[in-house]
């Protein structure tokens, strides 16, 4: 079982601030992930900036996603 994610919030150097259904905040660094394919486009930081919430994960407005699982696995714990 995965958490959905309930906020985020683009940051600076491509970071997204994380929040998850169980209350916890989690920073991620997406720049590693953004060498590849469409994820290239996410450089451009007017389109990064797009990321929301879309049902249980995000997503920008090139429609691309990442998923929940990968999300909560690859992000570092914050304090709240």
């Amino acid at each position: 079982m995965y958490l959905s994610v309930i906020h985020v919030e683009p940051r600076d150097n491509y970071q997204l601030l994380l929040e998850f259904e169980n209350n916890e905040k989690r920073l991620l660094d997406v720049s590693p992930y953004m060498t590849e394919g469409k994820y290239k486009e996410l450089k451009d930081v007017r389109l990064f900036n797009t990321v929301r919430v879309c049902f249980d994960s995000i997503q920008w407005a090139n429609h691309l996603d990442l998923d929940p699982e990968f999300l909560y696995q690859k992000s570092s714990p914050i304090d709240n």
